[in-house]
């Protein structure tokens, strides 16, 4: 079992990134927030799950271990594939499916595109008992730690979105958009969860069209 990768970036897409680890090229499948940390030519760590199919062997990739770990238990849960547990973290933090699992909260789950209230509800109920909130915040006010003013965070989550396919105009649109919708999440500076709600935003902006 492969638990983590440490290498340099040698490209970053939409869905993946490719590590390369001692000459061996390793795509692994990842999220936005995670994504958003990787920069081509510099070294990266990420920790992995390996999925093992008859067919296949995937490495998914994660940013922290809590992560990895939420992941591992969400795609135990039947009608849940990798993808879906990805598409979950896209949109939650680990410690806000934590506390939508404890809670029963399935509006949370449907916000995830592709589950609709009959998943949301068996997703709670195989998930109760396994996932319990830590106690950790759900999003930091740590500017230090979270890039802090706007002109640090700002360019951060721009090149993140532009990497991720979007235009630099759409992106930066988004963003003015979500400072007046949404300035809470904008006051923390934090890059992964500023970028998780530009692209909630952006995904209901295309659906909506």
């Amino acid at each position: 079992m492969i638990s983590s990768l440490t290498g340099t970036v040698q490209a970053v897409s939409l869905n993946t990134a490719v590590l390369n680890v001692n000459g061996f090229g390793m795509l692994v499948n990842a999220t936005p927030g995670t994504l958003s940390t990787l920069h081509q030519g510099r070294e990266a760590t990420v920790h992995t799950s390996m999925v093992v199919r008859e067919d296949s062997m995937t490495l998914f990739g994660f940013a922290t271990t809590e992560e990895r770990d939420v992941f591992e238990v969400l795609i135990g849960v039947s009608g849940i594939g990798p993808r879906t547990g990805l598409a979950i973290l896209a949109v939650h933090t680990p410690e806000e499916v934590r506390i939508a699992a404890n809670t029963k909260d399935t509006a949370a789950f449907t916000k995830v595109s592709g589950i609709g209230p009959k998943g949301a509800s068996r997703i709670v109920l195989e998930l109760n008992g396994k996932l319990v909130p830590t106690g950790a915040p759900v999003s930091s006010a740590s500017a230090s730690a979270a890039g802090g003013s706007a002109s640090v965070w700002e360019p951060q989550v721009i090149e993140a979105l532009t990497g991720l396919g979007w235009s630099e105009k759409d992106a930066t649109a988004t963003l003015k958009a979500l400072s007046k919708a949404d300035p809470e999440i904008v006051a923390t500076g934090n890059v992964a969860d500023i970028l998780r709600a530009a692209l909630r935003s952006m995904s209901s902006a295309n659906r909506a069209r």
